[in-house]
């Protein structure tokens, strides 16, 4: 089986002309620290798999995420009230919620394939976060009041749907037409960032917007939204629709379309925003000075307008990190391993400084290997290693202690 939770596309960052930054002395940050405590809650509902992992959680602490079958196929679900629910696909085998898709309201967005299969033969993006390769169309998806619906490409085949926020903005990548000299076999076709906007209507179907990349670059593809309609993601070459050179640049995209090239740290590719928050925070990872070529050794970052960028580093003895989610505190989550997903540990990132979050839940007998979300509460979810049974699964970390 591949291993889906390690690959993630995009590369951006956003700014905000209001952000608001707190500085407080290293003695009172170091007392938060010691105060800090969580009650972490196991979902230990599964749809018969022994893979199941939360991307997402909003302000109800519903948390949506992937639950693998008793056979060979993830599915998107909605853990809530202790239970889990199966929320289909588009008619293939594979579903999931891979990005922090889950907003207020309970509108989930994702990826899933549909039954067809691909004229052009491709791998496209989903390919990377599903157990098999099926060759199958797969596009993003919204959820709401029980049902799926997919997500139109640009002209090409496939679409990709990533996060959503309170006013129905999804955002991701989809196919054009265009067949692309950068894209590397499979890959065919070029792919942008879009914004779908999936309950209003444009000329007799649903409004969507396209994200161009910035200039010179062929594609794009977005990856995070914040309320006030900020989009980050990537921007390069088309490659092969999973990272590497299609995140040659981090960008941001204001309301009004404008596109901003917001650094990096240092190596050639996959440098990938994965979340900003309504401060125009922005995190995620990239590879650092030192990495050359598609090589994957990312560390976690943190963009601001004021500060630039910041390398947020690893815990004590691992060589990668990745950030994931931010909130408004810019309290930020993600994991630290000792290699490319080897021996992961989830953290929790508070003014720039790196907790394990293992450290701060008392006697829970499992361990905490990646933090994939956190609400404006401070609650996070992610996945979890079950030291009797070997099982992944989701949990709920409330904090109990600090601020």
């Amino acid at each position: 089986m591949r291993n889906i939770s390690c690959l993630i596309l995009i590369a951006a960052l956003a700014a905000c002309d209001t952000e608001t930054q707190v500085t407080e002395p290293p003695e009172a940050a170091a007392s938060r620290a010691s105060n800090l405590r969580y009650g972490v809650d196991k979902l230990t509902a599964t749809l018969g798999g022994a893979v199941n992992v939360g991307t997402s959680i909003n302000s109800r602490g519903w948390v949506a995420g992937f639950a693998a079958l008793a056979g060979d196929s993830f599915r998107a679900a909605l853990w809530k009230h202790g239970t889990v629910r199966d929320l289909g696909t588009l008619g293939g085998p594979n579903s999931s919620v891979q990005w922090p898709g889950l907003n207020d309201r309970g509108m989930i967005v994702g990826i899933a394939e549909t039954d067809r299969p691909d004229p052009l033969n491709e791998d496209w993006s989903c390919s990377a976060f599903f157990p098999t390769v099926t060759k199958k169309i797969c596009r993003g998806f919204v959820w709401e009041d029980g049902k799926m619906r997919g997500l139109p490409p640009l002209g090409g085949n496939h679409s990709f749907a990533t996060s959503v926020n309170s006013r129905a903005q999804v955002v991701g990548w989809a196919e054009t037409p265009m067949r692309d000299r950068t894209c590397s076999p499979p890959q065919v076709l070029r792919f942008r960032a879009v914004m779908w906007e999936p309950r209003k209507q444009e000329n007799g179907r649903m409004k969507r917007t396209q994200l161009r990349p910035l200039p010179g670059d062929a594609t794009s593809a977005a990856t995070g939204i914040n309320e006030r309609g900020q989009v980050v993601g990537i921007s390069g070459e088309c490659d092969d629709a999973v990272g590497d050179r299609s995140a040659t640049h981090a960008v941001l995209w204001e309301e009004n379309g404008r596109v901003i090239d917001i650094g990096d740290l240092g190596g050639e590719f996959w440098h990938t925003p994965m979340d900003i928050n309504d401060r125009g925070g922005v995190i995620g990872f990239g590879n650092p000075t030192g990495v050359v070529g598609g090589a994957l050794r990312p560390h976690a970052f943190l963009w601001t307008k004021r500060g630039g960028i910041q390398d947020l580093g690893t815990l004590p003895g691992d060589s990668t990190s990745q950030a994931f989610a931010i909130n408004i505190r810019g309290d930020v989550v993600g994991r630290s391993c000792a290699g490319v997903l080897a021996r992961c540990r989830a953290v929790l990132w508070q003014d720039g400084v790196i907790k394990n979050l293992n450290d701060h839940v008392g006697n829970f007998p499992d361990s905490l290997t990646a933090a994939r979300d956190i609400n404006d509460d401070g609650t996070i979810t992610g996945n979890l290693v079950e030291l009797s049974s070997g099982r992944i699964l989701p949990y709920v970390a409330v904090r109990r202690g600090g601020v």
